[in-house]
């Protein structure tokens, strides 16, 4: 999958940056939905804590791929 990502032109930077934005939409995701919808802030946690998860990965692969570009 690397090898594929490599080749396909996606940089390791690039998966970082959007490791960092993903942490940055799970607070906006969490405030929108603490504020817009009525279901309480166990909705909001979740949506939060959904979002939150990509970061991880996304830094996971910015990892295997600067790994792989050297």
């Amino acid at each position: 999958m690397i090898k594929y990502l490599h080749d396909a032109g996606i940089k390791s930077e690039w998966a970082y940056a959007a490791g960092f934005a993903s942490i940055g939409l799970s607070f906006l995701s969490w405030t929108v939905s603490k504020k817009k919808e009525s279901a309480g802030i166990d909705r909001a946690d979740r949506w939060g804590i959904f979002v939150g998860q990509w970061a991880p990965t996304f830094f996971g692969v910015g990892n295997a791929l600067s790994t792989y570009e050297r």
